[in-house]
């Protein structure tokens, strides 16, 4: 499934054809959502966000379109006179004289004010979104230290979307790597300066990934999989889906492990129990 860097990339795609641009569509497959197309088509889009990954919509009149994929869910960005040609259902469509987004398969979709949109149940169990919300290192530090989350295994932890938004399984096992942590050590193990690597560490490796769509890997350790003619999913992480292959910094074999209830890779020398 996609992850935070993922849903920010969407985010920017649907911004930059909707932002600031007048509608002359407003569609929604859901009553209780349509009744308000005719207003919102007259309005504008501010700004589309993510959060976690639920996806914002805000509109001039003080409106929030908040719609969340699960599992089947897609934005689809295109030129209004031509929709894609797909089997999936249509949900929700927003367009332009030029451009139009359309949401297909989703049903997890409601109209919020920019006042009420955190009640929304699935935002207000959220942490801060790394992306979105001007995350600093230092605020990393001091959530780590926080009480809530201190005592917590970092394997279980980093994906607990109370703790931040925007981290799942592979950013796991990559920010892991790289901060040089196995997954069953807590915040509260931690040293300072261990801490403050983590923190950096974790800002680093989903800025990555959002700039370079999806790629956490290194670029000298990746050109040498590229100049031998590897695909993209053979040098697109650093550990993640690596099983038995060996660590680019090290050499020893990269283990898999079942942390959380779900898979994570890690190499057993770099990251040592």
């Amino acid at each position: 499934m996609p992850e935070g860097p993922e849903i920010r990339r969407v985010a920017d795609r649907l911004g930059r054809v909707l932002v600031g641009r007048p509608l002359v569509q407003a569609w929604f497959a859901f009553a209780e959502i349509e009744s308000m197309a005719g207003r919102l088509s007259r309005s504008r889009v501010t700004a589309v966000d993510c959060w976690g990954k639920a996806l914002l919509i805000a509109f001039s009149d003080g409106h929030v379109l908040y719609s969340h994929n699960q599992l089947y869910g897609v934005w689809r960005v295109h030129r209004s006179d031509k929709p894609p040609v797909t089997g999936r259902v249509l949900r929700a469509r927003l367009a332009t004289e030029t451009h139009a987004a359309s949401l297909y398969s989703a049903s997890d979709i409601s109209l919020w004010t920019t006042e009420t949109v955190r009640q929304q149940p699935f935002l207000a169990r959220l942490g801060p979104d790394l992306l979105t919300h001007d995350v600093s290192a230092g605020d990393i530090e001091a959530r780590l230290s926080d009480s809530r989350f201190a005592g917590r295994g970092l394997g279980g932890l980093l994906l607990d979307q109370g703790f931040y938004a925007g981290i799942g399984n592979y950013l796991r096992s990559e920010i892991l790597f790289y901060a040089g942590l196995p997954p069953r050590k807590r915040p509260r193990d931690l040293t300072s300066s261990q801490r403050r690597k983590l923190a950096c560490v974790i800002l680093a490796t989903i800025r990555q990934a959002y700039r370079e769509a999806g790629v956490t890997n290194r670029p000298a350790w990746r050109k040498r999989l590229q100049l031998a003619g590897k695909r993209r999913g053979q040098w697109r992480f650093a550990v993640f889906e690596r099983e038995g292959l060996p660590c680019h910094a090290c050499g020893s074999a990269i283990v898999r492990e079942a942390v959380a209830s779900r898979r994570l890779y890690r190499c057993p020398h770099c990251q040592p129990e």
